[in-house]
């Protein structure tokens, strides 16, 4: 079950080796977990009926489930959703004042400095997050709030550049979670199979939207902008495409939650599973939210 998703490539569980039976195995522990109907080897117990039966209760725990998933990932969104609002609320005023209490037409430092710091912070964390091999809570977290200040900048300076209502924010809240269900009943009803090519494709995809917002950032330190980010048909195209590998990229979650949990994976993992959902929902959202900005526009 090796994975071309760099989220996922670096968990020793989505790419275990399989043994004789096809089953996965772990490199924590280096061996792998019996076919069906298989005796456990146990080394100095020759006979199953002897074996201890553990502590009540702690039968199947430890693995990754639905539930832990679900868990992780509201935790996840619920740190997100509430670094949001409380930078929404902290950066005060988007336009800044002159000394008479006019608009001088300058975004707030503020603002542009929260957006800044949360961008770049989380930034580089999904790359840590994305490249370790044992998931980290506590850094999906720190990633969770630095994603969260960004976002909540990002979805105040929208409407003040498009010029248009602010409602456009809620708006791209409910579409959002709109296609994860609409993407996840999808998957569900039609059965939807994930093969190598497609996983090569949007991951490649992936990679190539960002390398393409990173060339844009460094254009316009030079005042020599392509217009990605913009509010023209450059800008509403590239935000037409960034939803849609959005959604690919869920089924891309979805489909990967689905085997792992098939495969026994350690509950750990479940971390890895919600920092994988929340990615691919934020980048829905904001592209999502600039696709708002751009029709409502006079």
């Amino acid at each position: 079950m090796k994975s071309n998703n760099p989220i996922f490539s670096r968990s020793e569980q989505f790419n275990g080796t399989a043994n004789a039976h096809g089953n996965q195995a772990y490199a924590g522990s280096g061996q792998a977990y019996p076919g069906y109907g298989q005796t456990p080897a146990a080394p100095g117990y020759g006979d199953p009926s002897t074996y201890g039966t553990g502590t009540p209760g702690q039968i199947d725990q430890g693995r990754m489930t639905i539930d832990s998933v679900v868990q992780k990932t509201a935790i996840t969104l619920a740190v997100v959703i509430a670094a949001a609002a409380a930078t929404w609320f902290a950066t005060g005023d988007v336009i800044t004042q002159d000394a008479f209490g006019n608009q001088s037409g300058e975004v707030s430092g503020t603002l542009l400095m929260a957006l800044m710091i949360g961008s770049f912070g989380a930034f580089g964390l999904s790359l840590v997050n994305s490249f370790k091999r044992v998931i980290s809570p506590a850094l999906v977290l720190a990633f969770a709030a630095l994603e969260g200040v960004a976002l909540g900048a990002f979805s105040k300076l929208i409407p003040i550049q498009a010029g248009v209502s602010s409602d456009i924010v809620l708006q791209a809240v409910i579409g959002t979670f709109a296609a994860f269900a609409g993407t996840l009943a999808a998957y569900k009803f039609f059965n939807i199979q994930v093969g190598n090519k497609f996983r090569t494709f949007v991951v490649a995809a992936m990679f190539c939207m960002v390398a393409l917002g990173l060339m844009e950032m460094v254009l316009g330190f030079f005042g020599n902008q392509v217009g990605f980010f913009g509010f023209e048909t450059v800008g509403l195209l590239f935000a037409i495409g960034g939803l849609v590998l959005g959604v690919f990229m869920l089924i891309l979650d979805f489909d990967f939650v689905e085997r792992g949990i098939a495969a026994g994976l350690p509950e750990r993992d479940s971390w890895r599973a919600a920092f994988a959902l929340t990615v691919s929902l934020v980048w829905i959202y904001t592209n999502l939210l600039r696709i708002l900005a751009i029709m409502q526009r006079d």
